[in-house]
């Protein structure tokens, strides 16, 4: 292992209040990690062999073992292969892992796989005038897309295109384009390599092993008896600079031309005024040579759009590990996300000076009542604003919606979490669209705002209560009933007797014959009915163990050996108690799938497993 400096800049912001993040960059040879305390700020930088390790697992053990004395809950990486899905197979090396299960086995609270390129391309905004040589002339023009491409083991192209609200990068595999010659030495390159491949990609060429490969077909055409055995890529660059090696300059000359001719075709393909960045692990460490070379020559060579071309500044990246500055952006968007920091309503503040008059009105009204908007058919969000029912539908069209209902689907998704979740009242004149989207958005924010409160404690208790309970009783009323048949269903699996009583009457009789060692599961939202509670008192004198799911301060929870609380408040007098049920459901489900893990753990279950299970449980 290997470590270089840390990144003391803008050293003096405080730190992240969950911890420090992983940051990494995981390569087919080097993986390189960092320790982000605050925003750009990075500590205990280092760098590890993948070569020395099994599977990236035991890689992540090996640096945190060394640099991680806090806890990390967040966690973001850069991985030099495409990314689809929980799945990810390295293309160089033979590592394959889920990632949630490695999310889950170190026990973060979020896990982050993207693309090399596209964290690299997200790094592009953030680079300063000393982050970069520039090669060549060119200006960038402001808020512009800009394009990224680099050889390593492979050509790495990725592009970043600026938004309303942030910045959109390419997930791309521009390196497997078809290579294209320029001139009779690069067709016999390419001849060269159809020996080998029926395609020869730019990747083919333009990367280390493409390197070597040019090196072997002009010794070729020169008639020059090729090294035995052949140089690699870094014997190739040290021969041509350090020993002025004939053979080797040219192999670099024709590799820098050839890499200018790809930038060029990026650069016209996603007209990237912002500029054309280089990046990758070779061309950086010959930048000086570089800026000399063919490269810039042959990306203006473009016959009638030379002059186009000509207006476009190219970079080589030459701050240390930029990647993790772009992996660094792209976990803190997905944490703002997540947290409530909200895209959507900073899009609307962005471009409220851009409206009509009257289409400012109602983005005035999304801004100081967004729960409102969200609740309203669009006749009442136009009364609200005082505008016209069609000066709605242009406002959602001037953000990019196809009109209401896609911008409230959106709009609701974005404001999860982040307003105080209440009761959104269905109306007769609700679309099917609008009652969904209000069933929908109160659920999920009630199940986010339920499992950051979740007292992990109390469901260990629980838990461990009845994984030894002789028999268990579930007691409910009215709604709560359909929960109380839930838990006994998934209990009797367990071979746990098991019983449930929905009828007040059978509460005292049943609870007066318990034992020592029986649990009653008391549920009730309220937690004030007096038949329920009069049983509870009569469990608790026969000797029984009472759980209680309801109201942290409902009597119920007062008498029950342990509460697990749900204090989401809803108006029973006008609505069934929905999302309190859900909530009850999932309490149920989480002790299940905890006694289900100490029964295979053994008498001595791992409480770890169950902790680790409950804090991370996906709804």
């Amino acid at each position: 292992m290997s470590t270089v400096p840390d990144n003391d800049k803008q050293s003096s912001r405080a730190s992240y209040a969950d911890g420090p993040r992983l940051l990494a960059d995981i390569g087919a040879t080097h993986a390189r990690f960092a320790l982000e305390t605050a925003p750009g700020v990075l500590r205990q930088t280092a760098v590890l062999r993948c070569d020395a390790f099994s599977g990236i697992v035991p890689l992540l053990n090996a640096y945190l073992n060394e640099h991680g004395g806090e806890r990390i809950a967040h966690a973001a990486f850069a991985m030099a292969n495409p990314i689809s899905g929980d799945l990810v197979r390295m293309t160089n090396r033979d590592w394959q892992f889920s990632t949630d299960e490695v999310r889950r086995t170190m026990g973060w609270s979020t896990l982050l796989i993207v693309n090399d390129f596209t964290a690299l391309a997200m790094a592009l905004p953030g680079l300063q005038a000393g982050d970069v040589l520039q090669v060549g002339g060119g200006k960038p023009a402001p808020h512009a897309v800009a394009g990224v491409l680099g050889a390593g083991t492979g050509l790495g192209v990725s592009g970043v295109i600026p938004t309303a609200d942030g910045f959109i990068t390419l997930g791309s595999e521009g390196g497997h384009v078809n290579f294209a010659p320029a001139d009779e030495r690069e067709f016999a390159i390419l001849q060269y390599a159809w020996r080998e491949w029926p395609h020869v990609s730019n990747e083919r060429i333009l990367s280390g092993p493409g390197m070597e490969l040019v090196y072997r077909a002009l010794a070729e055409r020169n008639g020059v008896q090729a090294t035995a055995p052949a140089r690699t890529a870094a014997e190739i660059v040290s021969c041509a600079l350090e020993e002025n090696d004939t053979l080797c300059l040219e192999v670099l000359e024709c590799f820098a031309g050839m890499l200018g001719g790809a930038a060029a075709n990026l650069a016209v393909t996603l007209g990237a005024f912002g500029g054309i960045f280089i990046g990758g692990g070779i061309v950086p460490r010959i930048a000086q040579w570089f800026a000399t070379s063919p490269f810039r020559a042959r990306f203006e060579a473009k016959g009638r759009f030379t002059d186009y071309l000509a207006q476009i500044p190219t970079y080589v990246i030459m701050t240390p590990n930029p990647a993790l500055r772009g992996v660094s952006t792209i976990l803190s968007e997905h944490l703002r996300g997540r947290s409530g920091a909200n895209t959507l309503m900073e899009r609307v503040q962005h471009l409220q000076h851009e409206l009509s008059p009257a289409e400012q009105r109602v983005a005035s009204l999304v801004l100081e009542h967004p729960r409102k908007v969200l609740s309203e058919p669009i006749a009442e969000i136009a009364r609200l604003a005082d505008v016209s029912q069609p000066t709605v539908i242009r406002f959602c069209r001037s953000l990019g919606f196809q009109g209401l209902a896609e911008f409230k689907l959106k709009f609701a998704g974005s404001l999860t979490g982040s307003i105080p979740v209440r009761h959104s009242q269905v109306r007769m004149s609700d679309s099917t669209h609008d009652l969904s989207a209000k069933v929908i958005d109160n659920t999920v924010s009630a199940i986010l705002k339920f499992r950051d409160g979740l007292d992990v404690h109390a469901i260990d208790r629980a838990i461990e209560l009845l994984r030894r309970a002789n028999k268990v009783e579930f007691y409910a009323m009215g709604n709560a009933r359909v929960v109380a048949l839930d838990g006994q269903h998934k209990f009797f699996r367990f071979r746990i007797p098991t019983t449930a009583h929905g009828d007040a009457h059978l509460f005292q009789l049943a609870a007066e014959l318990l034992q020592p060692g029986d649990v009653v599961v008391a549920i009730s939202t309220a937690g004030q009915a007096p038949e329920l509670l009069s049983a509870v008192d009569a469990a608790r004198a026969a000797g029984a163990s009472v759980i209680a799911i309801t109201s942290s301060k409902s009597a119920l929870a007062k008498k029950a050996n342990v509460c697990l609380a749900v204090d989401h408040t809803e108006d029973s007098t006008t609505f069934l108690s929905m999302i309190s049920r859900i909530l009850q459901l999932l309490l149920i489900d989480i002790m299940a799938v905890g006694i289900s893990l100490g029964d295979q753990a053994g008498e001595n279950g791992d409480i770890e497993k169950r902790r680790l299970l409950i804090s991370h449980l996906d709804v």
